[in-house]
């Protein structure tokens, strides 16, 4: 029998409810207890809550990501063009390689906030430093001062790594932005940091490459590997499995930061991120919100191609891998069109009975039917997920996605920025797949929250920008509009009456744009997943546009 409505799902939601019940309080009080073998009872319960929805094929019994093809942010990857490398730089690579500076200075410059914090810092910059005692960070970023460590939280045993780049240009008075990236489980410092937010570029020769529309060109930017146990972030506790509890320690993360630099609580404070960042981001800040008695203050946020309302946003994937609407060719056939178009009715029955229950015994199924019946069809043709004009290659889907991970698992590198000791010889991992499997798991995927959360920022007068670049099929253009447009807010009917319309850089016309209130859309033309990169010196006119006068203007400058 095949349950293809909202009531039979409905129907079957129910009838499952008392058996799920059980095991419901193991899923709570964000205390989740994963799926860990497969003698667990929880295995069997969910697989029995797959059969009952007829849905079983897409079940994967060892959690891997195997023939599920689950979505998974790629943004540790890199591309540049071809640059050579002077002389000089060489030689600097060879003194740090040398052994200038190591890890344990990070140790010993360690800043505690009571009983249960600590920052543990590398002034990158100091005064009177020679050539010989610069750190890696010198050489990405010769034009400004830099920071790195660790965060920590001491009594869960959570060490957050980051690194912070002054403004090119008057850090002193530039607003400061934090940026992440999604996954869930991606690295930032390893992801975005060099794909265009960062100072610099790597190259296929592991050579840093110079920025110079970095965000930092006018920003104060600040870039951590969050949740804990990505990146260069670690535990050796059971971390978090959702991203309410992730949100809790972003907050600790802020507060831990501004004790230390309480010069920038006067300024301007942003969070920017993309993919998943979508679920943190209006998390995240209504986290930050609900401490009246924070020590800085929160401006806005940017949200760059979002996963958010996953109910409104789905129905675009056949669209996007269809050329409807798109801008984009299209990547699969009629056939294949045809079967993601039969299958989307009950995958929104499937999110929809998640929405409405917010049980992880509705939310599961639907994150693996969904991704399975909606994103399946274009995975298997071997295209990029993150750009319709690509091929998947590499790792990741970009073959430029070991160049990062090679330049940061070098030995002389960790120990440049100030790497735990306890960590060197560990393999950076651009994604950590466990923390995904372990999100997904707890119904964190496909939760309603998030677009609650956008409306709560609102209403606390918070200005909210989702933008989008055009290419990307995993969280793309086409469902972020189709979420805003449909989404409750009081400029709502003003919004959806909108039309898009030309957004300029430099009078060159680079995209488009709406905006009613405090929400504003913004289309970036020929841009994948990672807008930062594919598209540098228009999202750094966005940037500057947005940080500096509030809003996107039709004509926007980079300044320089």
């Amino acid at each position: 029998m095949k349950f293809s409505t909202l009531a039979t799902t409905a129907a079957c939601a129910s009838l499952i409810s008392a058996e799920a019940n059980l095991f419901q309080n193991s899923f709570e009080n964000n205390n989740h207890e994963l799926p860990s073998s497969k003698k667990d009872h929880r295995l069997t319960l969910l697989k029995n809550i797959m059969d009952k929805l007829d849905i079983s094929e897409y079940f994967n019994k060892d959690y891997s990501m195997g023939n599920m093809k689950l979505p998974m942010n790629v943004d540790d990857l890199l591309y540049s063009e071809k640059e050579k490398t002077s002389s000089k730089l060489h030689k600097a690579i060879d003194d740090l390689k040398n052994g200038a500076i190591h890890a344990t200075e990070v140790i010993t410059n360690q800043f505690k906030v009571g009983d249960n914090y600590a920052i543990r810092l590398i002034d990158h910059q100091k005064e009177g430093v020679s050539s010989k005692q610069q750190s890696v960070l010198d050489i990405l970023e010769p034009n400004a001062k830099k920071y790195s460590g660790y965060l920590d939280i001491l009594d869960e045993d959570k060490h957050f790594f980051f690194i912070f780049w002054q403004s090119r240009s008057d850090p002193e008075n530039d607003p400061t932005v934090i940026f992440m990236n999604g996954g869930p489980g991606c690295a930032t410092v390893g992801g975005s940091n060099f794909l265009g937010v960062g100072p610099a570029f790597i190259d296929e020769d592991l050579n840093p490459i110079y920025n110079e529309d970095a965000w930092n060109k006018h920003a104060n930017v600040l870039v951590m590997d969050q949740p804990v146990g990505t990146g260069f972030s670690y535990t050796d506790s059971e971390g978090v499995s959702d991203t309410f509890a992730a949100g809790k320690d972003f907050y600790a993360f802020l507060e831990l930061f501004f004790t230390k630099f309480p010069e920038l609580t006067k300024n301007d404070f942003h969070i920017a991120g993309e993919s998943y960042a979508g679920h943190y981001i209006p998390q995240f800040s209504k986290e930050i919100l609900t401490h009246e008695d924070r020590s800085f203050n929160l401006t806005s946020v940017m949200i760059g191609n979002g996963l958010t309302d996953p109910l409104h946003q789905y129905p675009a994937y056949h669209d996007m891998a269809c050329g409807v609407g798109s801008g984009a060719d299209p990547v699969l056939g009629p056939e294949e069109c045809d079967t993601m178009l039969e299958t989307l009715p009950r995958c929104l029955s499937l999110i929809d009975a998640c929405y409405n229950t917010e049980s992880v015994w509705t939310c599961v199924p639907a994150a693996l039917y969904c991704n399975n019946a909606q994103l399946g069809p274009y995975q298997e043709t071997g295209k990029n997920v993150y750009d319709v004009r690509k091929e998947c290659k590499g790792t990741l889907c970009y073959e430029e996605t070991e160049y990062v991970s090679s330049f940061l698992n070098q030995r002389w590198v960790k120990e440049s920025i100030g790497i735990d000791p306890s960590q060197i010889d560990k393999d950076f991992e651009g994604c950590n797949f466990d923390i995904n499997r372990n999100f997904l798991f707890t119904g964190d995927w496909m939760r309603p929250d998030f677009v609650k959360d956008v409306k709560y920022l609102i209403d606390s007068e918070v200005p909210v920008l989702i933008y989008a670049g055009d290419k990307d099929f995993i969280c793309n253009w086409l469902g972020n509009l189709e979420w805003t447009n449909v989404f409750e807010y009081p400029d709502h009917e003003e919004y959806s009456s909108k039309t898009l319309a030309p957004w300029y850089v430099d009078e060159e016309e680079v995209g488009q744009y709406k905006n009613a209130g405090l929400l504003t859309f913004l289309r970036i033309y020929d841009a994948g997943h990672m807008a930062t990169w594919d598209q540098t010196h228009a999202v750094q006119a966005f940037v500057q546009d947005w940080t500096f006068n509030g809003k996107i203007h039709q004509n926007s400058t980079a300044h320089l």
